[in-house]
């Protein structure tokens, strides 16, 4: 399916150097915001308190997040979890206050935004035992909402999410290369992944220069990204296989050119459907998704950028050409012999 079609062939490489100056004076900014500023992140790599409460009925996020927010915690995050009714809350760790302290502080003012007062009440657990909870009651004698468990994550844990996010990432950039090198050829592989990084380190320079929270959903992003980014490449390193088959009298750059045109439309179509239902959860996906739709947005933009200027011009530069993607049969015949594939 193609929505257009360009006849004439680009002449993109011609600007490759200037373009990829650009992408270099950009990746650079990035990477001095990572170094200077760093990423702010969320509760999961820090730590902090983790608050489950339940309403009889839908629970009003936005109103349970301006209670918890007006209380001056700092970075919190409010978000359903399991059904419409349940809610979870995440507080960031704070050394002058103990748990039970703060989750009682928490509960009690989500209680009195309900019309409600906490009182302890004497209940049994299925295992038998007298323990004292904490329970919110209207004046009508209704319980508007309940508090479900609260749980402290430690800083040992968020660090070991850190490094297994780490990893996560290595493995993923390395498995992208040895699936390139085998498609392809190791010039491919090196722009490819030179390409994918350049993508992983703008967004992350766009969190850091910000100070957004960056989170395991914004994780998934960048690692969405990095197969989303790839995916792109392979598409145009296909065509300029194609291209050199078919075309012998072509350049390198001109092959890249007619590779990079000829996708031009699939590019569109691809990239301008993904990139509206990632705008759909932008705009109204919530708290809950906005950083998640942001760094996407970001690495579909960048994504594309990069496949064309970044990737394509590097296996340029690195001397691709067809005999590194076209394997010539070997000639069976002696080479001196005059009558050498004469047919008698």
């Amino acid at each position: 399916m193609e929505l257009f079609r360009i006849k004439r062939d680009l002449p993109l490489m011609k600007h490759a150097l200037i373009l990829n100056v650009i992408s270099f004076l950009t990746f650079a900014a990035a990477v001095f915001f990572l170094v200077t500023r760093g990423l702010h992140f969320s509760i999961e790599f820090t730590g902090g308190t983790v608050i489950e409460v339940a309403y009889p009925q839908t629970a009003e996020i936005e109103r349970t997040r301006h209670t918890i927010e007006q209380m001056g915690f700092g970075e919190v995050q409010v978000q359903n979890f399991g059904s419409s009714r349940d809610v979870m809350i995440r507080l960031p760790l704070r050394g002058d206050v103990k748990q039970t302290e703060l989750v009682d502080k928490v509960f009690t003012a989500l209680c009195a935004s309900e019309q409600g007062q906490v009182s302890p009440h004497q209940v049994v657990t299925p295992q038998g035992e007298s323990v004292t909870k904490q329970v919110c009651r209207t004046a009508a004698g209704a319980e508007p909402i309940t508090l479900s468990r609260s749980e402290v994550v430690g800083p040992a844990v968020g660090a070991e999410l850190a490094a297994d996010a780490a990893k996560a990432l290595a493995v993923t950039v390395v498995g992208i290369m040895i699936y390139l090198a085998f498609r392809f050829e190791w010039k491919f592989a090196v722009a490819g992944i030179i390409a994918n990084l350049h993508d992983v380190v703008i967004i992350l320079g766009f969190f850091a220069f910000f100070q957004w929270e960056f989170s395991l959903a914004v994780l998934a992003a960048v690692l969405a990204v990095l197969g989303y980014s790839v995916n792109e490449s392979v598409v145009i390193f296909d065509r300029v296989r194609e291209a050199f088959r078919k075309f012998r009298k072509m350049t390198t750059p001109e092959v890249i050119d007619h590779a990079i045109t000829s996708t031009m439309s699939r590019t569109i179509i691809t990239h301008g459907s993904t990139q509206l239902m990632v705008l759909s959860m932008l705009l109204f996906g919530g708290p809950t998704l906005h950083y998640f739709a942001v760094a996407l947005t970001i690495g579909i933009l960048f994504g594309i950028y990069s496949s064309v200027f970044v990737a394509a011009a590097i296996a340029m530069w690195l001397g691709v050409k067809r005999e590194d993607l076209v394997k010539v049969a070997a000639n069976r015949e002696d080479p001196n012999d005059p009558n050498s594939g004469a047919v008698v």
